[in-house]
């Protein structure tokens, strides 16, 4: 298991720090104070904070099932046999295909793969599972080759996003026909336990515990059913047989611990793992990527290492059947 960069937690990038304290006298009532269509409102209006993607060959919309839409991202120059699988970030209850839109533009042409961005249903009026369910039904859209796309297929997230990446790559183990080669987990939710030091340390930058129970009782307001590896991919018995995972992790997020915490258990089990460490940054920095440096080059960080996936794969199949990758 190697690292990005190392140690876990310096000042928090200057940049943040401002736009937090910008937030924090703003007035305005918090997240966890508004409704579920206001907090959505909310985040749309952040959008432009975050920088524009680069462009790419095309942009299409494709409707997989009466409740799925995905947009589909097609590379500039196309440099690898596969496609990205991206879920977005918003706690299972904000979010859209827009709020990825960045993301997906720099996965699709830096690894030259197809990018599908999925739109799932968001709770509370779709609770869990059926953000899980409708990623899985992506995946196996996927793997119908539809418009054209092919495998190997790696899954990408961030926070929400990430955990709906972690379930997907651990449902498909053994289910023939989806071929998940990989996976990039960039500051996931991993586990629904809100106590761990980091929550304490961490808490008050964009996220905080508050937040995250506000997420998660509108997403799973079962507090039993939060056990699951459905929807704690950490509480997994068993995670041998996962692909070749990236986890990213910021060192002012209260998501940090559980991060480290599931890159070492895949470790343990044997799966190839690179964790990312961007010590200065905080949850959910890939939003603010236009004003941030460090965010930008954390991003371009994070995309290389999914470009590297495909790479991997390519040599890994090379070997096996005798040929000389190019």
């Amino acid at each position: 298991m190697t690292s990005g960069m190392q140690g876990t937690r310096t000042e928090l990038d200057p940049v943040l720090h401002a736009v937090a304290a910008a937030v924090s006298g703003s007035g305005l009532p918090p997240m966890v104070e508004l409704d579920p269509d206001g907090a959505r409102e909310r985040i749309r209006g952040a959008l432009q904070s975050c920088a524009s993607g680069p462009e790419v060959a095309s942009v299409s919309a494709h409707t997989v099932s009466p409740h799925v839409r995905v947009r589909l991202y097609r590379p500039a120059a196309r440099r690898s046999a596969g496609t990205i699988v991206h879920f977005h970030g918003g706690g299972w209850v904000t979010g859209d295909l827009d709020y990825a839109d960045a993301t997906c533009r720099m996965l699709a042409n830096e690894a030259g793969v197809d990018v599908v961005s999925v739109d799932y249903r968001l709770a509370p009026e779709h609770p869990f599972p059926a953000a899980t369910d409708d990623a899985m039904e992506v995946l196996r859209w996927v793997a119908a080759g539809s418009e054209g796309l092919t495998g190997p297929v790696v899954v990408t997230g961030d926070s929400a996003g990430g955990n709906l990446a972690a379930v997907c790559a651990a449902r498909s183990r053994g289910q023939g026909g989806i071929d998940v080669a990989g996976q990039v987990l960039i500051y996931p939710v991993v586990d629904a336990d809100l106590g761990r030091d980091s929550y304490a340390r961490n808490s008050g930058v964009f996220l905080g515990s508050r937040e995250m129970q506000w997420f998660f009782d509108h997403y799973c307001p079962d507090p039993d059913t939060r056990t699951s590896p459905l929807v704690s991919p950490l509480r997994d018995a068993d995670l041998s047989g996962l692909p070749p995972t990236v986890v990213v992790v910021g060192g002012h997020d209260p998501l940090l611990d559980e991060g480290v915490e599931y890159a070492e258990r895949l470790t343990d089990c044997g799966v190839p793992v690179e964790l990312l460490r961007f010590p200065s940054l905080a949850h959910g920095f890939l939003q603010f990527t236009g004003v941030s440096p460090a965010a930008a080059e954390a991003a371009a960080t994070i995309v290389r290492a999914a470009a590297a996936l495909f790479e991997d794969e390519a040599v890994e199949q090379d070997s096996t059947t005798g040929g000389v990758h190019a």
